[in-house]
C-alpha cells in the first residue's frame, strides 16, 4: 500500500514487492527499516508476519514493525518474524498499562511510539489513531507529553498533512515536544528529496528522519540522498556495497561447502 494524506492505494501483491523491492540491497542506504500493516478494519497478523519474513530476508539493518499491536502476543509474533522493534500507535492512547507491559516484557528500547498528527481547521494539532480514523480528544501536545513520559524507547512523529506529498516535513510538529526529550525522535511525513532530509536532521530536536517517497518513487533515490547528506556534512556511515556483497557471497559459498 502507498499512502498520501492517509488515503491508501494498492500497488501490488507480495510477488510484486519481492520483484521491485530488494530489501537486502536497500539496507545499504538506510539505518533502519519501518514496516507497517496499514490494513483498514480487521488485520491478519499471521499473514503480515509471513510477508515480513519474506520481505526482510537478508536485511541487516534493524527492522521496526507494527500495525494493530494491542497485546503482548502480537508483539512477540512480530519479533519472531524478523522485527527488532515493535511499533505501537492506537495502543498508546488506552491508559491501561499496555506500553509498560511491552517494555517490561521486551525492553523499553524495543517499543516505538508512533504518533500521527494532523492540523485542524483552527490551526491546532490533534493526534489521530486507528490508521487515521479516530481523532483523540484534547490537543496533540498533551498526548505527546504523556507518551514521551511513558515506557516507549523512541517517538515516531508523523505528519498526516504531509504524508506522501513529498513537500517536506512539517517542522511545526517539533514545537509540540516538551522542552527536554530524553528519547530519540524520528520525524516522518513529507520528505521527497535530500534537502528535506537535511532540513529535518538540521533541527537539534530530531534524531532521525523517515521517508517513504524516496523509497517508493525515485529509483536509487535513497542511495543518492544518503550520498548528498554525507557530502553536506551529515555524519552517516557509508558502505562499500561491492566489498560487502563479495563478503556475503563468499560466506554463502563457504556455508554451502560446510553443509
Amino acid at each position: 500500500m502507498l499512502s498520501r494524506n492517509f488515503r491508501l492505494q494498492n500497488v501490488g501483491d507480495l510477488e510484486w514487492l519481492k520483484k521491485n523491492y530488494d530489501f537486502s540491497h536497500i539496507s545499504y542506504s538506510i539505518d533502519e527499516l519501518v514496516v507497517l500493516d496499514v490494513t483498514r478494519g480487521e488485520k491478519n497478523l499471521e499473514d503480515f508476519c509471513d510477508s515480513l519474513k519474506l520481505l526482510t530476508d537478508g536485511c541487516f539493518v534493524p527492522i521496526a514493525a507494527g500495525g494493530g499491536v494491542n497485546q503482548i502476543e502480537s508483539a512477540r509474533m512480530l519479533l519472531r518474524s524478523g522485527a527488532d522493534k515493535v511499533v505501537v500507535n492506537s495502543g498508546l492512547y488506552a491508559n491501561n498499562g499496555f506500553v509498560k507491559e511491552l517494555a517490561s516484557e521486551f525492553g523499553q528500547q524495543c517499543v516505538v511510539g508512533s504518533m500521527d498528527i494532523k492540523s485542524s481547521a483552527d490551526g491546532q494539532y490533534q493526534a489521530w489513531s486507528e490508521n487515521g480514523m479516530k481523532c483523540e480528544s484534547g490537543p496533540a501536545n498533551y498526548w505527546i507529553e504523556r507518551i514521551v513520559s511513558d515506557s516507549v524507547g523512541e517517538i515516531y512523529l508523523n505528519s498526516m498533512d504531509r504524508d506522501g506529498t513529498g513537500q517536506g516535513f512539517d517542522l511545526g510538529l517539533l514545537d509540540l515536544l516538551p522542552d527536554r526529550v530524553s528519547k530519540p525522535v524520528i520525524l516522518a511525513g513529507g520528505a521527497g528529496n535530500a534537502n528535506h532530509l537535511s532540513e529535518g536532521l538540521g533541527d537539534s530536536r530530531v534524531d532521525a528522519v523517515a521517508t517513504a517517497n524516496l523509497f517508493n518513487f525515485v529509483g536509487n533515490g535513497l542511495m543518492e540522498a544518503r550520498k548528498s547528506l554525507v557530502t553536506n556534512g551529515i555524519v552517516l556511515p557509508m558502505w562499500d556495497v561491492q566489498l560487502l556483497e563479495r563478503h556475503l557471497s563468499a560466506a554463502r559459498v563457504n556455508g554451502d561447502k560446510a553443509d
